[in-house]
This record gives C-alpha cells, structure tokens and sequence, in this order.
C-alpha cells in the first residue's frame, strides 16, 4: 500500500493557480519575444476514473500539440508534460480580451498498487489526452498442502 502524504489546501492551491496562475505569484512574466501579450504558465484539468480493467486519466489540452506532450513514467509516478506555443500575433487582428494561456505545463499522478505501469498508453485526440493504465492480472493463489512433519 502507498502512503500519500495529506495536505489540506494542496487542491485549493492547484485550483487558484489555474484560476488565476500568475497574478498570486506576483504578477505577469513577459510575454514571447516582441508580443504585447503576457506569457503564464497553466496546468491543464484532469479526470480520472476506473472500469472494471483500467484507470484513466484525461487531460483537457486544446490548442497543443501532440508533439509538444511528454508522458513519462518515473517510480510509480506519472507525468505529463508540455507546452502549449504562443500563436503569432495577426498584425490584421486587434484582440480586445485573450483568456487562453500559453507556455509549459506539468502534471503529476501517483499510480495506484495495481496498476501495470508495462502496459500503459496515451493518446491525444480532439484536444484531450488519455493515459490508459490496465489493471495488473492478480493471480489467484492457489491452495498448496503442506505437510505435516
């Protein structure tokens, strides 16, 4: 069984940092070079969930590439890495509001005891990545006799 540290205001803090991801810390960091436009990193939304013979985890990422995402797999730990890339500006094209965020992103999932980290697959697809990660086949124990001496 793997013990997981609790911390009580972990998800709260991952909420407000993609809420509002720089603006907390201190505000924005310069944009891409000769943009107007801020640069923040982000962190995609994920769900999770289980059948019967999988866990999944869906990451929503419009805009990004599949080529510009990194799934590795490091001591029981999953991690899904990227950058969604600015869009050259369209000197035609005055923007008014721009609530899309831009830059490198990073999760972090644990894999529960179960899991058959030798089996795992991601794919993107309309904007959403999924990492499918089966179920390791138990093996019944079978009952052996032991004798009696």
């Amino acid at each position: 069984m793997t013990l997981i540290r609790w911390e009580p205001f972990r998800e709260t803090e991952e909420f407000m940092n993609r809420l509002m991801p720089s603006l907390l810390r201190g505000g924005l960091r310069a944009g891409p070079e000769g943009s107007s436009l801020p640069a923040v990193q982000w962190t995609p939304s994920a769900d999770i969930s289980e059948t019967e013979n999988e866990y999944l985890i869906r990451a929503e990422m419009p805009a990004v590439k599949k080529e510009d995402v990194k799934v590795t797999l490091h001591d029981g730990t999953i991690a899904i890495e990227g950058e969604r890339k600015y869009e050259k500006e369209d000197k035609s094209e005055k923007f008014h509001r721009i609530e899309t965020f831009q830059g490198r992103f990073a999760r972090r999932f644990v894999l529960p005891e179960d899991a058959d980290a030798a089996a795992i697959k991601a794919e993107s697809k309309d904007g959403v990545l999924t990492v499918r990660i089966p179920k390791a086949r138990a093996t019944k124990p079978t009952p052996q006799q032991i004798p009696v001496g």
